[in-house]
């Protein structure tokens, strides 16, 4: 019976991160421990062509310096393939210190390790290495003229163009149109933990302690690249300090950690500086999209035309998806959405905070606005006049979809009706004030291939019981949330129930990417805890000795480690009395998920609705939020408490998109120019605004088991459209670029 799910209980993690008892990858000290410090290349093309390390290996307690001379060859390169699979799943199809070739500005080329990292550190600071440079590409402009139409993105998995009717006629029919381009500077994740690896071998075996959103991704790639079977590479994950996708795919330093650990014979500690994050572990790209739309007068959509251009790594053609959500989202006949890279000298980019999304239905939601303000329509009554009742794209039915009542809930939440749609039309003192809105949807991952989710549950004869899967802990509440399904699933209290996770020794679940990590580890915690309570129910009504013997298991229900009759609740008796009957100290089982791949029936998405209001400086265009609301639609909520505060960090993530987060690329050095916290700008606490997040739970029988569809990227979607949205009713300037400028509002 289920008395735990959908309870906000307190994370069961909290005391141990709240008191340091929580270790994360860096923090891990093994014996004879020794540290390694990354030397990134100096320039963005070209190669290295003297290395002198002569002085570097001289200095006290410098165990190796390891250059592309004596670095050991890797075994093979595994393809780009996105970590949520259960692959081996590399960042990008290169691996450093392999030849002399620079690629990027910061690409490793020397390692050095020594006795203490401070030794390590100035060591690394006598490598003298020349270059030979080479021109380089770093920008959208400078290589414009490049740019070619990739034939997938994505680690291979989704098309680089995508069309259904005939988007030419359509615009040609439309009796209104917008057309608009979007530009969107870089952005970096900046989890307050680094990337770090802390390596240990045991003759042929290596443990790997590794800041990592996916252990098995983290042990499949370290053997692909190091030739060993699987078998042979452990990987620990305990507590992971933010991740944001910084940490979904498997960079090199993981790898590189391992081989100095083995070429040094001692554990070997790797972790990446703060600036080594702006080079060492993806971004997102720099983009420009454009967007045109077209409509009949009474606001029906005839057709949307989408195009994305950005710059990729030399050796993998990555684009995060910014096109495909848009093409479900509203009802229109007629589209056409396609990808445009350039190689550039760059790494390769990577899942950034709701990858694709974010961007794409920023450059939608602020079109779909614009229409509206030119249509003379309330921006919700436009979206629900192309309401989507069924995909646009294959016609299935929606496995669940609640966007009326997001929209709904929340313009009833924001007081939508009481805004002024005339631009300017508001102030307070000197403050311009102004309300947007916009839509939001993320796909829930349906993709064949994906690999078997495995958990396992245990029961004890005292009547306690664990849970355990390879799942990792990065900060959305899952040891708490799989506790609690764990706990409705044996019909145990929560306190007995304890789980354990972020170890490749335990039952394999994939990584938690792209909000998919509460969907496929519930359901193998689930079907691992109604399996064992099924055998437990079964073993009962076989034993003749038990109050339960010859029942209908249909008619048993099991309530506080209680198995009773749904007719007789007094006749029953104990998992504990159970098994101490029979002389058994434990019981377990196994329980299996098999996601169902993309062949469904059905279309599966999650939907949203953001509302923003903004203050605007009239004399300085300085913008501040002063309140957020959100209406999420995400299936069944297994935690709300841990659900709200996903969202909410969304949302901020979407405020910090929206005003501040911005790499700059100095095109003149080929290299980023603000990689600090110092000049790349994130949200503080001063900047947080009220938020305020209403769930709106739909039951959805097809994504999974519990019907869950995850909160972890939704809430950032939309959000940076409504704050764009609302500046221009503020102003009355629509604003195109991200991060939105003081200079564009003056």
């Amino acid at each position: 019976m289920t008395v735990a799910i959908g309870q906000p209980v307190d994370r069961v993690d909290g005391r141990a991160k709240v008191t340091g008892a929580g270790r994360y990858s860096a923090e891990i000290n093994l014996p004879n421990l020794v540290h390694a410090v990354l030397i990134g290349a100096e320039v963005p093309s070209g190669r290295v062509d003297a290395v002198d390390t002569r002085e570097a290996e001289r200095a006290p307690g410098v165990l190796a310096v390891l250059t592309h001379r004596n670095l050991p060859k890797i075994a093979q390169q595994p393809p780009l393939f996105p970590s949520l699979f259960g692959h081996a799943a590399p960042g990008e199809t290169f691996f450093p210190m392999q030849d002399p070739t620079v690629h990027y500005a910061g690409q490793p080329v020397a390692m050095v390790v020594a006795d203490t990292l401070e030794r390590a550190q100035h060591a690394a600071t006598l490598l003298r290495i020349g270059y030979q440079t080479a021109p380089s590409i770093t920008t959208i402009e400078q290589g414009r003229d490049q740019a070619y139409e990739p034939e997938k993105v994505f680690g291979g998995l989704l098309p680089g163009r995508i069309e259904h009717g005939d988007v030419d006629a359509g615009l040609a029919q439309a009796e209104v149109r917008v057309e608009s381009t979007y530009r969107y500077a870089a952005n970096h994740h900046n989890p307050i933990e680094p990337s770090a690896t802390t390596a240990v071998w045991d003759d042929d075996q290596v443990t790997l302690y590794d800041s990592t959103m996916g252990i098995t991704a983290t042990r499949l790639t370290v053997a692909a690249l190091l030739g060993l079977p699987p078998t042979k590479v452990r990987v620990i994950t305990r507590f992971v300090g933010g991740a944001f996708g910084c940490k979904a795919m498997v960079w090199p330093h993981a790898t590189l950690g391992a081989m100095a650990a083995r070429q040094v014979g001692r554990p070997v500690k790797l972790a990446l500086t703060r600036g080594q994050m702006f080079t060492s572990a993806g971004h997102r790209e720099e983009q420009e999209q454009q967007i045109a739309l077209g409509a009949t007068r009474d606001g029906r959509l005839t057709a949307l035309r989408h195009r994305k251009i950005s710059p990729t790594s030399p050796f993998d053609d990555w684009a995060e998806p910014s096109i495909g959500t848009d093409a479900q989202t509203y009802a229109c006949p007629n589209y056409q959405g396609f990808y445009q890279l350039i190689r550039a000298n760059t790494m390769t980019p990577t899942f950034t905070r709701a990858p694709g999304e974010a961007t794409g239905m920023f450059a939608l939601e602020c079109a779909m606005d614009e229409l509206a303000e030119q249509l003379g329509l309330d921006p919700i009554e436009l979206r629900l006049r192309n309401h989507a009742d069924v995909d646009p794209i294959s016609g299935n039915p929606w496995s669940s979809k609640g966007l009326k009542e997001c929209y709904q809930r929340g313009a009833e939440r924001f007081g939508w009706r009481r805004r002024n749609p005339a631009p300017g039309s508001r102030r307070d003192g000197n403050w311009l004030i102004g309300s947007g809105m916009a839509g939001a949807a993320y796909p829930v991952p349906a993709f064949p291939g994906l690999q078997p989710q495995r958990a396992l549950a245990r029961l004890y004869a005292d009547g306690s019981a664990v849970v355990q899967c390879g799942a990792q802990e990065f900060g959305g509440g899952v040891a708490t949330a799989m506790t609690q399904v764990a706990a409705d699933g044996l019909g145990l209290p929560l306190d007995r129930v304890r789980f354990d996770l972020g170890d490749t020794e335990l039952p394999n679940t994939s990584s938690a990417v792209g909000s998919a990590g509460a969907g496929l580890v519930s359901s193998a915690v689930h079907l691992a805890a109604t399996a064992l309570r099924d055998q437990l129910v079964a073993q009962a009504i076989a034993d003749h000795r038990s109050p339960l013997h010859g029942a209908d298991p249909r008619a048993v229900f099991v309530r506080d480690g209680r198995m009773m009759l749904l007719d007789k609740p007094d006749s029953g008796e104990t998992y504990s009395e159970l098994l101490r009957r029979n002389y058994q100290e434990e019981a377990d089982a196994l329980g299996t998920w098999n996601p169902t791949g993309a062949d469904t029936g059905y279309a599966t998405t999650t939907f949203g609705a953001q509302f923003a209001e903004v203050a605007v400086d009239a004399d300085l265009g300085l913008v501040r939020v002063r309140r957020m609301v959100g209406a999420f639609a995400p299936g069944r909520v297994l935690n709300p408490k841990t659900a709200r505060s996903q969202l909410m960090g969304g949302m901020l993530w979407g405020l910090g998109q929206a005003l501040l987060e911005g790499t700059r690329m100095d095109a003149r050095m080929g290299r980023w120019a603000n990689t600090s916290l110092g000049d790349y700008l994130v949200p503080v606490n001063a900047d947080a605004p009220e938020v305020d997040v209403e769930l709106v739970e739909v039951q959805d029988e097809v994504v999974n088991p519990l019907g869950v569809k995850g909160v972890g990227e939704i809430g950032q979607v939309g959000a940076a459209a409504a704050i764009a949205n609302a500046v221009f009713n503020a102003t009355g300037r629509r604003v195109r670029e991200l991060p939105i400028a003081l200079e564009q509002l003056l």
